[in-house]
């Protein structure tokens, strides 16, 4: 599948990634679904998968097909979430401060994890990928100034979330400049960034300003840019403001349709491959 312009493929990360030219990407900036946290009711969908290790495997094939499609010079800037052990429950409670965290169904406790425990996802697949030879370069701390509230009393309430950033090749393309901090200095690890909600999209969405400094500093104008799990499009929405070109692989016939009603400053395809 040639790149010409702006798209959309409505189709699962891993067969879209396999029909992308070899080299063909600048810049990926994605946020994968989290493991046990969301059922978006889908065949194929990643992060309902049984086991722990079966979701870090599925997402190191991904992104060893990604690593393929991207550029020699390019960089991979990967958002991912953590969770807790559900103590083997079948099913999660509605928080009472965050109705939409209930689950009908949830993962049993991994081997050699406790009740109660962190999950530790974020490192184990931030290592998975260094195993496979992605260079891992900077692990970035998201803080969430109004992060929601947790019906929590025995630990604190977790307020962040890591943004890893990954490169292809020793040497890569990163623009400091274009990302400098407003007193001149080199931008630092921690970026304070609000969540922000889209309108019709019940999920958990990328907010444009956690966006821009990866791809201003790792993309140039016209390049384009990529994100395997494009859910709302904001990754396209802050790739078009900035004249960067986009393509976006989601699985959700409804979320392409959100996605692809923002996005339109810019000309794109919507992308449906034959099953």
């Amino acid at each position: 599948m040639a790149l010409e312009g702006s798209a959309i493929i409505q189709a699962d990360a891993l067969s879209a990634l396999r029909q992308l030219p070899d080299s063909s990407v600048q810049c990926i900036v994605t946020s994968p679904p989290y493991w046990g946290l969301r059922d978006y009711n889908i065949p194929g969908q990643i992060g309902h998968e049984p086991t722990l290790p079966a979701f870090i495997e599925r997402l190191r094939a991904v992104f060893a097909e990604a690593r393929r499609v991207l550029r020699d010079d390019g960089v991979l800037w990967l958002n991912i979430g953590d969770g807790y052990t559900s103590g083997n429950r079948g099913w999660r409670a509605p928080d009472k401060k965050n109705r939409a965290r209930a689950m009908e169904t949830r993962p049993a406790t991994p081997a050699g994890l406790k009740p109660k425990d962190l999950l530790g996802i974020p490192w184990r697949l931030a290592f998975a990928l260094q195993d496979d030879g992605w260079y891992l370069r900077a692990d970035i701390i998201w803080n969430k100034p109004n992060a929601m509230p947790e019906s929590v009393q025995d630990r604190p309430t977790r307020s962040h979330e890591y943004m890893f950033m990954f490169s292809k090749s020793e040497a890569y393309y990163y623009d400091r400049v274009a990302v400098r901090e407003q007193n001149g200095r080199n931008r630092r690890t921690v970026w304070d960034v609000n969540t922000q909600g889209v309108a019709g999209a019940h999920f958990a969405t990328f907010p444009p300003l956690l966006v821009r400094p990866c791809l201003l500093s790792s993309s140039r104008p016209a390049d384009f840019v990529l994100d395997p799990f494009f859910g709302s499009g904001t990754v396209g929405v802050v790739a078009e403001g900035l004249g960067r070109r986009y393509v976006g692989i989601e699985l959700n016939p409804d979320y392409v349709a959100l996605a692809s009603s923002r996005l339109t400053t810019d000309a794109h395809t919507v992308i449906r491959p034959a099953a």
